[in-house]
């Protein structure tokens, strides 16, 4: 373990990494000097980090004066963050952001551009269904060509679309009647309990008339109540990774990108870094667990508890040398926000 830093190390530690993260270029004595509120001789800050760099918080990429903070520093440096919080105007626009979004998919997309928007890197959110979920409602509406949109809707606000075709067609006033017969009996089952009803029922009961039963058999054939558990997950903003020196090849670039566009490899990022209570926020630096090209990235997110009791999670992707207090206030306001918004 390391030993506690110096306060004046600490201190000049910290104006180091401030001063890359906003320049990029390589920190010299003279310029920290300037930044310092306290008098110190550019001779005693070259001592100081002469130190630091033995002791692994900064390294030298040239013959140059300048010296460059280390994943080391970066993970010292974010210990001494705290999220600030936004202006209450801000907040107040956030929570407007999703007040017409009644759909969880719809306020995880919106969330993941929001980030994207407030920050400049890449907004990432994803909502977690329960494997256990219960139905809400269902909606069939007629298409052409003897096609069937169904529409389920689970209590936990989550919707999802399904268009199937029939070989026969179906009128809306047979589907209204398979939907109101769905919802008054098997709203607020869960759906497994709910297609394990609806089978017995169809094999033992005529509650319903000839018709309307072999177009309720041909829908439940076709997915009816059946709803696809994996979790709703929105990424915006993959393109602002291409202004950055990741020390990536071409076509290590191309496979960071691709491995982002697959929604298995981002649960399994947020999954992998993302594990306190909801309202804690994590701060994760050099991600290569996950996939090599990500040894230079930080991803700083938490977990939320949305309105309708389905655990979320938000997140933004960057560089090492990010913002780290803008970001940090950015994903602990959406958050927020999308916690606080009501269906």
């Amino acid at each position: 373990m390391d030993a506690p830093l110096k306060t004046r190390h600490r201190e000049i530690l910290n104006s180091i990494v401030r001063a890359y993260i906003e320049t990029g270029e390589p920190v010299g004595s003279r310029t920290v000097s300037k930044r310092r509120n306290h008098a110190l001789s550019p001779a005693s800050i070259r001592n100081v980090m002469a130190d630091l760099a033995d002791e692994g918080y900064l390294s030298q990429p040239h013959t140059s004066a300048g010296r460059v903070p280390t994943e080391k520093a970066f993970r010292f440096y974010v210990r001494s963050l705290t999220a600030s919080r936004m202006a209450a105007g801000e907040s107040e626009r956030l929570r407007n952001e999703f007040s017409g979004l009644d759909t969880v998919g719809a306020r995880v997309e919106r969330s993941s551009y929001i980030l994207m928007e407030l920050t400049r890197n890449v907004g990432i959110a994803a909502a977690i269904p329960a494997l256990q979920q219960e139905l809400d409602q269902i909606e069939l509406v007629p298409l052409a060509d003897n096609r069937v949109l169904m529409i389920l809707v689970t209590r936990d606000r989550m919707v999802r679309n399904r268009v199937v075709a029939l070989d026969e067609p179906a009128s809306p006033e047979e589907l209204m009647s398979i939907r109101n017969y769905v919802n008054r009996s098997f709203s607020g089952w869960q759906l497994l309990e709910a297609r394990r009803e609806l089978l017995r029922r169809m094999l033992e009961d005529r509650a319903l008339y000839d018709a309307v039963m072999r177009k309720l058999q041909v829908l439940y054939q076709k997915g009816l109540l059946d709803v696809d558990t994996s979790p709703e997950v929105h990424m915006e903003g993959a393109s602002n990774l291409l202004g950055l020196d990741l020390h990536l090849t071409r076509e290590k670039m191309r496979e960071l990108l691709q491995a982002l566009e697959e929604k298995k490899r981002l649960i399994q990022l947020l999954d992998r870094f993302l594990e306190l209570p909801p309202g804690e926020l994590e701060v994760h630096l050099g991600l290569e667990e996950v996939h090599p090209a990500m040894k230079d990235l930080a991803l700083i997110g938490m977990n939320v508890q949305m309105g309708s009791g389905l655990p979320a999670k938000v997140a933004v992707l960057g560089p090492m040398r990010m913002h780290y207090e803008r970001v940090m206030a950015a994903v602990l306001q959406t958050s927020q926000a999308l916690g606080r918004a009501r269906f």
